[in-house]
């Protein structure tokens, strides 16, 4: 987290002092257990500051192993949150595998061909890569892309692992993810409202402008948070996945034949018979996974067990019934592959299943939301976006987050993808890009931390990283071909977001190495003041710093045109650790009582969580550095970059003059800090400065 307060003022135009040795500082190292000074704290040289650190140990917000009721509970609440995606895909999956482009006829040994695809992919991708492997890799709890890569580059895996390239895959996984978060919406809501062509024809003009009312007022109500209506996500995919099944069985009853499909050797028989048109359908059978790494994105808010306790004993059985009826629909009556889905429905009952489906889309489409919601914020802290506007919207519930910013851009996208394809068949093409890129991705992360963090068998390891890169891959290059014709969307929009991602955390890189330029030594700073008749005035002053070892820069500023002090200053840095969450008590990592009234603290949080300078300052005045709201005031630093005429080249770093005006772009619509941190408007003094870089 960058937290840098800073002005191009140079220490020159302090007051000088020369100082051959650095004056003792007083440490007082933060015990690693209860969090509270220590009582063997002692004066220590500030060169070489010998603190006890706080161990970045998470707070634990969910059971590791929920039993009886609570898991009963977690388990209707996972079925909500995290199946939503994938349990919409019957709406589709099946559908587009015949479509007529593929050149495949709904004779029966093609309908059992691609039914045993669908269900050996849902068996291998989600029940075995992700239900058993992949979900292994928590992060102290957390899953997602993101938190596998801060479990990774928290381990030193430089010898083994160009760390470089893991680093950039995780950003475009994460990237992907955003262009899946904007097709999800817009493709689930789609299907559903595509049921009105079953009813009639007639209605077929109807269908995108309802498809726009609801993802209208799907992102409206985004502001008011999930936690209201969260509690009937379970509920309300329950009554869809006994629908779906229910329908199922009614068809399967009238052809069992068609449970032979569960044989794998219909599936090889299939692609020998078809070759290179069967590879292509596999772009469509990819379909049936969607939402998959939503198992892993989710695992924080539910825990494994649920998790695996939905998918195994309701979920998947369900999904497979309905497959299955699809599949024995379209052997009895070929015509009806043109949307077996809502044709497995009595007619009486088309509205009704419409408006359950339009419902379970809509909650697919909130899990999805919600998940960009949740990445952002792991951005922001990881330090690869800009401050934005983080509401959490309930006291109780953890993760529960809008990020208007983001709830703009996703709506946007929505709106203008519904708009360009018109239809669920058109969007498939970019849905399936989106999707095998992230779980590709995914699989190479996982062999890494295997590897690294769990030291297993190089050979092991190998094996398992081949065989579900072989099911990626092929996924990927039958999806390859749907690039002209849509699959461009996510990939564009993964490039961009990508470029900027990784812009920003070049920026600060560079910001951080200029600033180091200009920041005087604090050894040299404290003496100075010890020498001179510098005027002090009562209160505290919080000067935020991103580089602890150094005296801030908006410090130099305020001095050389205040020419005071207040009694108490406290030098505060933000850092985010490689954990999820942090617990008050493990807030403060190091905290120095330096000479002159000065204070050193480095507070840390994780890289969920949303920094609160109020919520350090009430953990410090536990420890003896007592402050008083209305009389402590903060500073902070307001840079004015100035991208110069030629590439930056320097310390390692480099950058181009359109990325340096991109990021000069950034930094300035970035959120304000004051607010961000969480500082009372009425106490925060900014200070603004130029940068040249």
């Amino acid at each position: 987290m960058d937290s840098d307060s800073s002005s191009t003022d140079s220490p020159a135009d302090f007051p000088p002092a020369s100082v051959p040795q650095p004056p003792a500082a007083h440490t007082t190292p933060v015990s690693e257990s209860a969090g509270t000074p220590s009582a063997a704290g002692r004066a220590t040289p500030l060169g070489g500051v010998t603190a006890k650190h706080v161990s970045p140990l998470p707070t634990p917000h969910v059971d590791t192993n929920p039993t009886g009721k609570r898991l009963a509970v977690l388990t209707l609440m996972a079925l909500g949150v995290v199946y939503g995606d994938i349990g919409t895909s019957p709406l589709y999956a099946f559908r587009e595998c015949f479509k007529p482009e593929y050149g495949i006829a709904a004779t029966a040994a093609n309908v059992n061909g691609i039914l045993s695809l669908i269900v050996w992919a849902l068996t291998l991708i989600v029940s075995v890569k992700y239900l058993l492997f992949v979900l292994r890799a928590d992060n102290h709890g957390e899953g997602g892309i993101l938190a596998m890569l801060a479990l990774i580059i928290g381990k030193d895996t430089s010898r083994i692992y160009r760390r470089a390239v893991i680093v950039m895959l995780g950003l475009f996984g994460a990237a992907l993810l955003y262009g899946e978060g904007i097709i999800t919406p817009a493709i689930s809501v789609l299907g559903a409202m595509e049921g009105l062509n079953v009813v009639s024809p007639a209605f077929s003009p109807v269908v995108v402008p309802a498809t726009l009312v609801v993802l209208i007022g799907l992102f409206v109500v985004q502001r008011f948070g999930t936690h209201a209506v969260g509690r009937f996500f379970g509920p309300l995919m329950l009554i869809w996945f006994a629908a779906i099944a229910a329908l199922g069985v009614k068809e399967i009853l009238r052809t069992p034949e068609v449970l032979a499909a569960v044989n794998p050797m219909y599936a090889v028989a299939f692609i020998a018979e078809h070759g290179l048109g069967a590879f292509f359908i596999l772009g469509a059978v990819v379909l049936a996974v969607t939402g998959a790494e939503a198992l892993y994105a989710d695992m924080g808010h539910f825990g494994k067990k649920p998790i695996r306790l939905a998918w195994f004993w309701l979920v998947f059985p369900c999904l497979l019934l309905n497959y299955f009826g699809q599949g024995a629909l379209v052997l009895r009556d070929p015509t009806a592959v043109a949307n077996p889905f809502y044709l497995l429905a009595p007619r009486e009952l088309l509205y009704p299943l419409i408006g359950i489906a339009t419902l379970a889309a809509v909650i697919a489409s909130q899990a999805l939301i919600s998940g960009a919601f949740s990445l952002t914020q792991q951005c922001v802290q990881l330090g690869y976006s800009p401050r934005v506007t983080i509401v959490h919207t309930s006291a109780r519930e953890y993760g529960q987050i809008y990020i208007p910013e983001v709830n703009s851009a996703l709506a946007l996208g929505c709106f203008l993808v519904v708009l360009g394809f018109q239809s669920s068949t058109a969007l498939g093409a970019a849905y399936g890009i989106a999707v095998t890129g992230t779980m590709a991705i995914n699989t190479v992360l996982f062999g890494v931390v295997a590897a690294a963090r769990w030291n297993w068998p190089r050979s092991t390891v190998l094996i398992l990283v081949a065989a579900f890169l072989a099911i990626d891959v092929a996924l990927i290059g039958a999806n390859v071909i749907k690039v002209a014709h849509g699959g461009w969307v996510p990939l564009v929009l993964a490039m961009a977001l990508f470029t900027l991602m990784t812009t920003w955390k070049r920026g600060r890189a560079i910001l951080r190495e200029r600033l180091k330029e200009i920041t005087m030594p604090l050894p040299a700073f404290l003496e100075s003041i010890t020498t001179s008749s510098i005027p002090r005035v009562s209160g505290t002053a919080v000067f935020m710093t991103s580089e602890p070892d150094g005296a801030p820069v908006v410090l130099l500023h305020h001095l050389k045109h205040n020419k005071v002090l207040h009694e108490q200053v406290i030098l505060l840095s933000l850092q985010t650790a490689s954990v999820p969450e942090l617990a008050p008590s493990q807030r403060i990592f190091t905290l120095e009582r330096l000479e002159s009234g000065f204070v050193r603290v480095v507070a840390r949080y994780g890289f969920m969580q949303s920094p609160d300078v109020k919520e350090v300052l009430a953990v410090l005045r536990t420890q003896g550095i007592k402050t008083r709201p209305l009389d402590t005031s903060y500073y902070l630093g307001r840079e004015d970059l100035i991208p110069a005429d030629k590439p930056w080249k320097k310390g390692g770093l480099t950058m181009n003059i359109w990325r340096k005006r991109l990021f000069a772009i950034m930094s300035k619509n970035a959120r304000s800090a004051a607010a961000f941190f969480n500082l009372p408007p009425n106490r925060v003094v900014e200070l603004g400065t130029q940068i040249e870089f």
